[in-house]
């Protein structure tokens, strides 16, 4: 067996800080707030999601953010750190992580005018446009105290059982808005040119490196490029480096983007590793280890990472929450069953911003540690599952490892489902490695598969269980002219069955909808390179402009697009709510044309006819493309229950209507654990 020294002798090399603290290879599990931190029994949950990162093998882990204060917090009931009483329950987490042999650092984050409640507070008193709080300006003695706190915070952690903490001072909280003058409008000491800007985060680095023990990692996360308006130029970025360093850092993390920056850092249409050749220019200038971030997913990419001296470390936050055994399979020669994040946002960040617990869309057990284990079971069974898309991928592998036998049964030659239609989207590529996942994990779990095979209802009566799980197919709309050969739904073109004109009107304005104009306007023909991504999005990074921002390069458009639908709303309502603005930039750029509030008439050889605005218009298009939805696939169910045999419904065959993979996976995965 190839051992991961020889596939990854870069990642998996010790590295000593310092202070003489050795971590044990060059993973860092990146600070990600989880929902966790406003449970009632938050220290339990986050000791047990902390713990199963340590066994799975991570170098370090930094906590989600803990405030030094009350006026820091990002909700009125964010956790703390600022009292002697709160030590108690932070230890059951560096315990908890210690007896699985891994090490943590708590970060330490004050929200500054991010902070979502009244006594928000910042260096000058301007709104963020994210936020509807206006902050108010602290004073020169509030700067002080909280500067006190910071360091208290600290000493707290160190009281608790921390390995260390990372000072947080990126995405645009506190500490990034002293650095910046989008924000710091000041002409005191803590204002004005860049010593005055840069003066708050020095002065906490020194506090807390001369108030801890030698031993005690002091990090700190630099927003490598603002992308803002404003922001730092390159310059203050790598003097404020060189600064952190003399002030006694034993770790420099990297950050991209504030929150309120109009760009994708972390999505899935943002390159792999995109802003490595950024950290390389930095580490040039630093002798203390300079850690790597964003979209960063598998070994290999971390793997070229370190090999090409971009960085000394690399940080992953969404791949852990994907598989928290990532460096053991990666360490094992096992890379092909790690579960891999795709950079969805849907459980992790869509979750975050709707006031839910973070999971993972290829992982449910993510963030429920403690209240969805996966338990062997007692009593096995013998379980057909029959559709191998999501759900019934999820399903099968799931009850397999739980100790049942099970086969599954796919009437088409490949497993995956409406996942190979994902795969082809613009931004959802990576959602090929779901596929590959369950294919590894399908044959190691010992799951019998029968592939090219339409299941008989005969067949099926001999099993324990009966799982349908066959998906759901589009929805076709009754409309005349509907069978016209310019007519097609988004599986035909997607797949290529049908070939689409250069004048398109699409009928429906969901997430199908946006993804197939995204694919028509040309962008599924080629991966950007992480220099085309920059071009297409505006950024000069390691330049002279403050916060990055560059020249938006121009896209012309290579079709004519129209999305309609009959809602008055506004389209897009159901894409996720942190990347949905993404796909409105680049349909907007690419020239699509949005009708809302129409209603259909028929469609013939020229187009498309509608009522719009009240009046008839006629829409000239070469080809329909239908985007309205999907309806359940259940003949086999019909049949089982037409007979009286007992069955599941997951998936699409369950309920079409709002289906996605989050969904569709974490049905498979529960029903799975109430077999």
């Amino acid at each position: 067996m190839q051992t991961s020294r020889q596939s990854y002798p870069h990642l998996f090399q010790p590295l000593t800080l310092a202070g003489g603290v050795t971590l044990k290879n060059r993973l860092l599990m990146g600070s990600m707030h989880t929902g966790l931190e406003e449970k009632s029994d938050c220290f339990a949950r986050m000791a047990a999601f902390y713990q199963a990162r340590a066994a799975g093998g991570v170098g370090l882990i930094v906590t989600g953010g803990i405030a030094p204060n009350r006026e820091a917090r990002l909700i009125a009931h964010s956790m703390r750190l600022d009292e002697a009483a709160q030590v108690a329950g932070h230890r059951l987490i560096t315990e908890a992580v210690h007896a699985a042999g891994g090490k943590i650092n708590v970060q330490i984050l004050h929200a500054g005018r991010y902070s979502a409640h009244n006594n928000c507070v910042a260096p000058s008193a301007i709104r963020s446009p994210i936020s509807p709080y206006k902050p108010r300006q602290l004073t020169a003695a509030e700067i002080e105290q909280t500067i006190a706190d910071y360091i208290r915070t600290a000493l707290l952690a160190e009281e608790a059982g921390y390995d260390g903490v990372e000072v947080m001072g990126s995405e645009g909280y506190l500490i990034n808005q002293f650095l910046a003058p989008r924000v710091n409008k000041r002409q005191d000491e803590w204002g004005g040119g860049f010593a005055g800007r840069s003066r708050f985060a020095l002065r906490i680095v020194q506090g807390i490196r001369r108030a801890v023990a030698a031993r005690f990692i002091v990090g700190f996360r630099l927003s490598l490029i603002d992308l803002v308006e404003d922001g730092s130029t390159w310059a203050e970025t790598l003097e404020l480096a060189r600064l952190l360093e003399q002030s006694g850092l034993d770790l420099l993390n990297t950050g991209i983007g504030w929150h309120e920056a109009q760009l994708p850092t972390i999505a899935g249409v943002a390159p792999q590793a995109a802003f490595a050749e950024v950290c390389r220019q930095l580490k040039k200038s630093l002798t203390i280890p300079v850690v790597c971030s964003n979209r960063i997913n598998m070994p290999e990419t971390a793997e070229r990472i370190l090999a090409d001296s971009c960085a000394d470390m690399v940080s992953m936050a969404r791949p852990f929450l994907a598989d928290p055994d990532w460096p053991i399979k990666a360490e094992n020669a096992q890379a092909k069953r790690i579960n891999t994040c795709v950079a969805c946002n849907q459980g992790c960040l869509d979750h975050l911003f709707s006031g839910k617990t973070v999971t993972c869309l290829v992982n449910p057990r993510a963030g429920h540690e403690t209240t969805r284990p996966l338990t062997k079971t007692r009593t096995p069974k013998h379980i057909a599952v029959v559709g191998g898309g999501p759900a019934g991928l999820a399903c099968a592998v799931t009850a397999a490892m739980r100790g049942h036998r099970v086969t599954l049964f796919e009437k088409s030659g490949e497993i995956g489902g409406q996942l190979r239609l994902a795969m082809l989207v613009p931004g959802k590529r990576e959602f090929a490695e779901i596929i590959r996942y369950y294919q590894e994990m399908l044959a190691a779990s010992g799951v019998e598969v029968r592939l090219a095979h339409e299941v008989s209802v005969e067949e099926l009566q001999g099993f324990d269980e009966r799982v349908i799980a066959c998906g759901a197919r589009p929805r076709p709309i009754d409309i005349p002219g509907a069978d016209f050969p310019l007519v097609m739904n988004y599986a035909e073109l997607l797949s290529g069955q049908k070939i689409v004109g250069q004048r398109v009107a699409i009928i429906g304005a969901g997430v199908i909808a946006f993804d197939c104009a995204l694919w028509l306007l040309g962008a599924e023909k080629k991966t950007l390179t992480p220099e085309e991504f920059f071009q297409r999005w505006g950024i000069e990074a390691a330049s002279a402009r403050p916060g990055g921002l560059g020249q938006v390069a121009p896209i012309a458009p290579t079709r004519e697009i129209h999305m309609l639908h009959r809602s008055p709303d506004k389209p897009g309502a159901g894409l996720g709510k942190t990347t949905g603005w993404i796909h409105r930039a680049e349909l907007k750029r690419g020239g699509v044309r949005f009708h809302s509030g129409v209603t259909y008439q028929y469609i013939d050889a020229d187009g498309l006819w509608i009522i719009e605005d009240g009046a008839q218009r006629h829409i000239a298009v070469d080809s329909v493309l239908l985007c309205a939805g999907q309806v359940a696939e259940n003949t086999v169910a019909d049949e089982l229950h037409r007979r009286g045999l007992s069955h599941h419904l997951i998936g699409g065959s369950k309920e079409a209507a709002g289906l996605d993979a989050l969904k569709a996976i974490d049905e498979g995965v529960a029903l799975a654990d109430a077999l």
